[in-house]
This record gives structure tokens, C-alpha cells and sequence, in this order.
């Protein structure tokens, strides 16, 4: 974009539609281009009658610049300058410079001067500006504009044709078939396609601009000899060149659009003719059926008969499904057209259709809403004559049917109203009657609808003169009679009745109550004398004092008793009164109860005479409860007082076996005194056996003055033994421990002291936290296996617990065995001399048998393959009497 840039708003030109004035250094483009621009601007000069020789000279007054700018635009120009001097010549090319900047065209590098002066470059890119503002650029096709959419008007036109691709405008126009497919396309007839050769191009071409130039006003631009004679055409000249193909083209269609038009509008004219007169013959078909049908369903003339009637509802209803249903349509038929009509006539902007005088749509409106109204009380009329035909022998056959069905319902019922059967009946049985009574009533109540139905038909029928209204009215009072002979018979069986229901419901309340009495008296007394004769069994003197109160109390209830036995007879009595006075017949015995007056007395009686022996008994199991309790204070005296005594020398001995008071002579004299005395209080256990075999004899299971029993004293005097014997052997094994391990007592209190602070559950055990707690203590500092191993020492059995013996062992062995491991080895070095190892005879013939054998089965396991057979080394020695951690 060097020289000539034309831009406007909406970007027509692409960047490589822009002037390039490099180009015009090619003589045969700038001849082209000389060539089509002055063909171009002629074309639309010779509309003012006028046109150019030369394209550099005859635009350098401006004049002609002018003029084709107004035939071009259709606008007119600033009033040019006549004058012949430069200075008018610049003016008239500026203002037409100026108009072309005004339709939004940016010139660049175009002045008045070069225009003036002849510069043929810049002349050339001004009407190349003004082409493609006022040819291409409002060229538009599915949204492209300018170049592409007259490059893709092309494309779809020539798509149809072989040998045609245009893909641009030069190279792809150079054979000539792009022009010629353009004319085919829209003027078949002008050239015949089909004899076109593509090699050929100089045919094509000039066939193509003279066929142009001949039938579609297009001046020839290009010489075929130029287009083919170059290798590649000027792109601007062919743009110039097909833009009047598209002009011309694009101009003929609009006229063939035109003309469509108007055969379209007067084919729409003939349509809405053809309508209106559909619509005249339609309207007067359609009132002249309205007008003949209307007198028809107006005559009312009524018919005596039910079967004239139903044949003129017959008629109607013919009318209604065979001939309305065709006018219906018409009339709708009418009313679309109609519309129809005067929708097309607005769309053409016609004046709306004004029917002929009567005519009208709401004419006929008016018409058919007549023929409805009438036909309507045509239909009622038929309907309401029918109905009252049909009234007539409905109501005659109803008044029949309610007839016979109340008669056959009263057969019977006044010889049932008259029945004494409730004379007889029991008080059940007069509910039921009630009841019985009561449904008929009810039943009764229901029929006198039925029979007022009976008298209204019957004197409807008679209001309508119906022509066997005597039988009828016979019939009606002879039920209405016998209706209020019902009424009567009903209300006197229900007087007797309800008098009847009185008396026995009042009998039956005096043996109900008579049941809800004696039934609770007798079981009051037969509870009383399942009491009275009850075995009882107390095992204290609080229980037998506790019956015998009891028993008071139900004596002093025995005059209540009697009075209620009284009141109960007196009911029984009451009853006989009333049966007696009104002569009522008694079915049977009192309903709620099987309990006679007879077995009320007989109970009584009983119970009277099983008082007195209750007294005695209970007087005998008091003396017996008595000497009970005298037996158990006995017991708990003595138990009281041997039950802590042994609790308290239990716990003395434990003391004793804990204390570090004196020597463990001194404790073990102590404990065998303590031994002494409980053995001396065996007595008194004995004598307390003896009260206790008594207790038992008695039957005696429970004891309020103590909470020793028998069994408890028995276990508490076997461990006192048992602890007594248990804690001096203790101690005379601890004086053994002592002896042979040659421990001190100083040594000994300290071993207590620490075991009775460790025991902290002080039950002369410890438990092995306790223990190694002990031990550290006491300086031990050891791992868990160690821990292990001497916890197999001390607790072999595993019981999770230390004893005080088995600690101390553990602590003179851990003192003693020490202290002379240095003394045993050094008499070892002496039996076995110089050869290191003692042989099993040596062992034999300087200790003593028994020991001597014992160390020998010591031996046995550490004598290895290496050693000497039958001898034991320095090493195994030492191992096998003090273990590998000993030493």
C-alpha cells in the first residue's frame, strides 16, 4: 500500500485490492487497465451524452470528473468552475475529490495537482477508487461484500458448467468459459455452451464482449488478444469488466421480479372476484333455507296420541342430524370466506368487500340466531307435550305399583298388633318385643312416606282428568283407612309393652342388686371359712400376735356381717312381694346368681361355729413361740460374745506374726501361750452346740438377736486353729532359715521391716509389683528375665504372690550363699590339687554319703564330652552348686 489506499468504514477494500502504482511499470496491465476504465467511464458518460478519448487528458479539467460522479451517484456536485486556467481546473478536481471523500474513501497520495497535470498513474488509481466504491463495493451475496461476494456470485453462477473453477479475477478468466458460463446462466439463448472449446480461448472470449456488447449494453473493456497475450491478467481491469456483467444482470432480474409481481397481484384479484361471488350465491342459499325452515318450527299444533308425538320428534330430530348439519358447515364456510376475503383485500390494499344489502355476515347472524331461538321452543314444546303424555301413564301405573306393594306389606300386620304373647315373656324377651316393636315403627314411619305418595298421584291424577280416576280414588281411601287402624293397634301394643318392661325391669333390679350383694357375702364367707380353718405355720412370737390381732379384727366384723346377710334376705323377700301383688309370671329363678337365701344361712352358721376353734389354736401356737424366742435369746447371748472373741484373736496372732518386738523365740513362746488359751476355750464352743441343737429341734431358722450362726462360729473357731498352728510353724521355720543360714536378728527385723512396708495390702503378702518394688529398694538392678528367674524362686507354684518365708529364704540365700561361694571354691582348689578337676571317688571317700551323692547328681548334667570321665572342672563345679549367675 504504497501510493493509492482507499478505505472506508465498513472496509470494502482488502488490503491486496489496493493500488499499487508498481504495477503500472507493466505495459500491458496499464494498456489494460487504460483500456477498461475508459470503456467503464463511458458507459455511464454517454447517459449525459457525452464520453472520453483520452483518460489522462479528459479528466484534467475536472468537468467530466464531475459529471461522471453525478450520473454514477444520482447526487449533484458543487456548481464547477468554467473558467480555463489551472487554478479552475484544481477547484473542479477538488470537489470531485472532496465528493469521493464524503461516501467515506480515503484517498492517499491522490491530488488535484496530478489530475491536472496528466499523471496517468494517478488518474488511473482515482477511477480504480471510484469503481470499486460505486461497482463493487455494494456487491452482496450470503454476507460477503465487495470483492468476495462478486467473486462468490461468480463461483455460484459458472458452478454448474465443466472446464469453469473461478478461484480469482485474472488467470481463471483467461480462457474466456467464466464470461461465457455468466451470459449462459442468465441468457441460455444468446450462445450455445455446448459447442465451446476450452482450448480455444480467443473464441471464447470475444464471443463472450460481443455477445455483452450486443444484447446487454456492456461495452466492450478488453480486447481478447490482450487478456490472452498476458500471463497474468490485470486483476482490476477483469473486476471492472465482470462488476458490469453482475449490474446487468442483477438489472434484468429485478425486472423479471417486477413483472411477477404484477401477475401476482392480478391473480389475487381474480381469487378475491371469484370469492365475492362465492360468497353472494352462498349468503342467499342459506337465508332461503332459514327463511322456509323457520314457519315449519313454529306450527305447535299438539296430537292427541303418544305415537303423533314421538313421530314429530322423530321429524326434529331428522332436521337436527340430516339437514341443519350442512348449513352449519355453510355458515361457517360462509364466515371464513368471508374473512378470508377481506384479509387478502387489506393485504393488497384493496377496500373491504361490502356484501349486497341483506347479505351481511351480520345479517345472516341475525337469521340463524331467529332460526335457533325457534327451534329451541320447538324442541321444548315437543318435550314438555311428550312429558305430559308420559306423565299421565307413569303416574297411572305408579299409583298402581305403590298400591299393591302397600298392601301386600299390611297383610298380617294388624292381626301381629293384636298378640298378648308379652303376658308370658321374660324381661329378654319383652326387650326383644320392644325392640321387635320398636323396628316396626320404624318400618311403620317409613311406609307413611309411601302412603302420602299414594294420595299425592292420586290426586294429580285426578287434576288431569285421568279417565279411571273413580278406581283410583276407591282404592286410596281404602288404604288411608286401613293406615289409621295401624296407628292405633301400634300405639296400644306399645303402652302394654313398655307397662309389662316396668314391672319386670324392677323385679330385675332387685335380684341384681340381690346378686351384686350375695355374691360378695359369699365370698366374704367362704374366704372366712377357708381362714378360719388354715393351717398356719409362724416361726416367731411377732407373727402369732400378728394372727391372733387379725383374728380380733374379723370378730368385730360379725355384726356387719349379719346385718348385710339381713339386708340380702330382705331383697329376696321384696321380690316375693311383688310377684304376688301384680300376678306376674316368673319364668325362673334370680338370672345373675345360682346363691339361694337357704345357702347364705347354712354358710352363716358355719362360720359361727368355726370362731371358737380358731381362738384355741392361736392361744396354743403362742405358748409354743414363747419358749421359742426364750431358746434364741439363749443362742444369741452366748454367740455374741464368741464371735468377736475369736475375731479379735485372729487378729492378735496376725499381729504377733508381723511384730519385730524381741527375738522369734520370744514371738514363738508368745503363740504357743495364745495356742493354749483358745484350746482352753473349747468349752464354751461346745455349750453353744448344745443351744443349737436345741434351735434346730425347735424348728428355729432365724435368729433377731444375732448375726452369728452356728456355721459361722464353726469356720471362725477352724481358722482360729488353723492361723494359731499355721503361724508358729512360720516362725519356727523362720528360726531354722535363720540357723542354717547364719543371719542375725538384726538382719531378720530389717527383712521384716522391708517385707511389712512393701505389703501395703498388709496381707502378709506381696504381689509382684509390690515385690520388685522391694527389690529395688533394696539395691537389686535387674531385667525382666532376670526378674523372671527369681520370681520362679520365690513364687514357684505361680500364685502372683511373695510370702514373708519365701522371701526371707530368698534373702539369706542371697546373703549367705555369697558370703562362702570364695570359702567352698577354696576348698575345692585343695581336694582337687594340681589337676584342676575332682573325680567321683575323691567326692565319695572326703564328705559324707548322703552329701556326697547329692553332689555328684549335681554334677552329672555339667560334665561334658571335654572333661575327664567321672570328674567334674573347676567351672562345672561352681555352676553346678551355684548356678551361672551365682558366682
Amino acid at each position: 500500500m504504497d501510493h493509492y489506499d482507499s478505505q472506508q468504514t465498513n472496509d470494502y477494500m482488502q488490503p491486496e485490492e489496493d493500488w499499487d502504482r508498481d504495477l503500472l511499470l507493466d505495459p500491458a496491465w496499464e494498456k489494460q487497465q487504460r483500456k477498461t476504465f475508459t470503456a467503464w467511464c463511458n458507459s455511464h458518460l454517454r447517459k449525459a451524452g457525452t464520453q472520453i478519448e483520452n483518460i489522462e487528458e479528459d479528466f484534467r479539467d475536472g468537468l467530466k470528473l464531475m459529471l461522471l460522479l453525478e450520473v454514477i451517484s444520482g447526487e449533484r456536485l458543487a456548481k464547477p468552475e468554467r473558467g480555463k486556467m489551472r487554478v479552475h481546473k484544481i477547484s473542479n478536481v477538488n470537489k470531485a475529490l472532496d465528493f469521493i471523500a464524503s461516501k467515506g474513501v480515503k484517498l492517499v497520495s491522490i491530488g488535484a495537482e496530478e489530475i491536472v497535470d496528466g499523471n496517468v498513474k494517478m488518474t488511473l488509481g482515482m477511477i480504480w477508487t471510484i469503481i470499486l466504491r460505486f461497482a463493487i463495493q455494494d456487491i452482496s451475496v450470503e454476507e460477503t461484500s465487495a470483492k468476495e461476494g462478486l467473486l462468490l456470485w461468480c463461483q455460484r453462477k459458472t458452478a454448474p458448467y465443466k472446464n469453469v473453477n473461478i478461484q480469482n479475477f485474472h488467470i481463471s478468466w483467461k480462457d474466456g468459459l467464466g464470461f461465457c458460463a455468466l451470459i449462459h446462466r442468465h441468457r441460455p439463448e444468446l450462445i450455445d455452451y455446448g459447442k465451446l472449446r476450452k482450448d480455444d480461448p480467443l473464441t471464447n472470449l470475444n464471443t463472450a464482449f460481443d455477445v455483452a456488447e450486443k444484447y446487454l449494453d456492456i461495452p466492450k473493456m478488453l480486447d481478447a488478444e490482450d487478456i490472452v497475450g498476458t500471463a497474468r491478467p490485470d486483476e482490476k481491469a477483469i473486476m471492472t469488466y465482470v462488476s458490469s456483467f453482475y449490474h446487468a444482470f442483477s438489472g434484468a432480474q429485478k425486472a423479471e421480479t417486477a413483472a411477477n409481481r404484477i401477475c401476482k397481484v392480478l391473480a389475487v384479484n381474480q381469487e378475491n372476484e371469484q370469492l365475492m361471488e362465492d360468497y353472494e350465491k352462498l349468503a342467499s342459499d342459506l337465508l332461503e333455507w332459514i327463511r322456509r325452515t323457520i314457519p315449519w318450527l313454529e306450527n305447535r299444533v299438539p296430537e292427541n296420541t303418544m305415537h303423533a308425538m314421538q313421530q314429530k320428534l322423530e321429524d326434529f330430530r331428522d332436521y337436527r342430524r340430516l339437514h341443519k348439519p350442512p348449513k352449519v358447515q355453510e355458515k361457517c364456510q360462509l364466515e371464513i370466506n368471508f374473512n378470508t376475503l377481506q384479509t387478502k383485500l387489506r393485504l393488497s390494499n384493496r377496500p373491504a368487500f361490502m356484501p349486497s344489502e341483506g347479505r351481511m355476515v351480520s345479517d345472516i347472524n341475525n337469521a340463524w340466531g331467529c332460526l335457533e331461538q325457534v327451534e329451541k321452543g320447538y324442541e321444548e314444546w315437543l318435550l314438555n307435550e311428550i312429558r305430559r303424555l308420559e306423565r299421565l301413564d307413569h303416574l297411572a301405573e305408579k299409583f298402581r305399583q305403590k298400591a299393591s306393594i302397600h298392601e301386600a306389606w299390611t297383610d298380617g300386620k294388624e292381626a301381629m298388633l293384636r298378640q298378648k304373647d308379652y303376658e308370658t315373656a321374660t324381661l329378654s324377651e319383652i326387650k326383644a318385643l320392644l325392640k321387635k316393636h320398636e323396628a316396626f315403627e320404624s318400618d311403620l314411619a317409613a311406609h307413611q312416606d309411601r302412603v302420602e305418595q299414594i294420595a299425592a298421584i292420586a290426586q294429580e291424577l285426578n287434576e288431569l282428568d285421568y279417565y279411571d280416576s273413580p278406581s283410583v280414588n276407591a282404592r286410596c281411601q281404602k288404604i288411608c283407612d286401613q293406615w289409621d287402624n295401624l296407628g292405633a293397634l301400634t300405639q296400644k301394643r306399645r303402652e302394654a309393652l313398655e307397662r309389662t318392661e316396668k314391672l319386670l325391669e324392677t323385679i330385675d333390679q332387685l335380684y341384681l342388686e340381690y346378686a351384686k350383694r350375695a355374691a360378695p357375702f359369699n365370698n366374704w364367707m367362704e374366704g372366712a371359712m377357708e381362714d378360719l380353718q388354715d393351717t398356719f405355720i409362724v416361726h416367731t412370737i411377732e407373727e402369732i400376735q400378728g394372727l391372733t390381732t387379725a383374728h380380733e379384727q374379723f370378730k368385730a366384723t360379725l355384726p356387719d356381717a349379719d346385718k348385710e346377710r339381713l339386708a340380702i334376705l330382705g331383697i329376696h323377700n321384696e321380690v316375693s312381694k311383688i310377684v304376688q301383688t301384680y300376678h306376674v309370671n316368673m319364668a325362673g329363678t334370680n338370672p345373675y346368681t345360682t346363691i339361694t337365701p337357704q345357702e347364705i344361712n347354712g354358710k352363716w352358721d358355719h362360720v359361727r361355729q368355726l370362731v371358737p376353734r380358731r381362738d384355741q389354736a392361736l392361744t396354743e401356737e403362742h405358748a409354743r413361740q414363747q419358749h421359742n424366742e426364750r431358746l434364741r435369746k439363749q443362742f444369741g447371748a452366748q454367740a455374741n460374745v464368741i464371735g468377736p472373741w475369736i475375731q479379735t484373736k485372729m487378729e492378735e496372732i496376725g499381729r504377733i506374726s508381723i511384730e519385730m518386738h524381741g527375738t522369734l523365740e520370744d514371738q514363738l513362746s508368745h503363740l504357743r501361750q495364745y495356742e493354749k488359751s483358745i484350746v482352753n476355750y473349747k468349752p464354751k464352743i461346745d455349750q453353744l452346740e448344745g443351744d443349737h441343737q436345741l434351735i434346730q429341734e425347735a424348728l428355729i431358722f432365724d435368729n433377731k438377736h444375732t448375726n452369728y450362726t452356728m456355721e459361722h462360729i464353726r469356720v471362725g473357731w477352724e481358722q482360729l486353729l488353723t492361723t494359731i498352728a499355721r503361724t508358729i510353724n512360720e516362725v519356727e521355720n523362720q528360726i531354722l532359715t535363720r540357723d542354717a543360714k547364719g543371719i542375725s536378728q538384726e538382719q531378720m527385723n530389717e527383712f521384716r521391716a522391708s517385707f511389712n512396708h512393701f505389703d501395703r495390702k498388709k496381707t502378709g503378702m506381696m504381689d509382684t509389683d509390690d515385690f520388685r518394688a522391694c527389690l529395688i529398694s533394696m539395691g537389686y538392678n535387674m531385667g525382666e528375665a532376670e526378674f523372671a528367674r527369681i520370681m520362679s524362686i520365690v513364687d514357684p507354684n505361680r500364685l502372683g504372690v511373695v510370702t514373708f518365708q519365701a522371701f526371707i529364704d530368698f534373702m539369706s540365700r542371697e546373703t549367705a550363699d555369697t558370703d562362702t561361694a570364695d570359702q567352698v571354691m577354696a576348698s575345692f582348689k585343695i581336694l582337687a590339687g594340681d589337676k584342676n578337676y575332682i573325680t567321683v571317688e575323691e567326692l565319695r571317700r572326703e564328705l559324707p554319703p548322703d552329701q556326697a551323692e547329692y553332689c555328684i547328681a549335681r554334677m552329672a548334667p555339667y560334665t561334658g564330652p571335654d572333661s575327664v570321665p567321672g570328674a567334674l572342672d573347676y567351672m562345672s563345679f561352681s555352676t553346678a552348686l551355684y548356678g551361672e549367675s551365682d558366682l
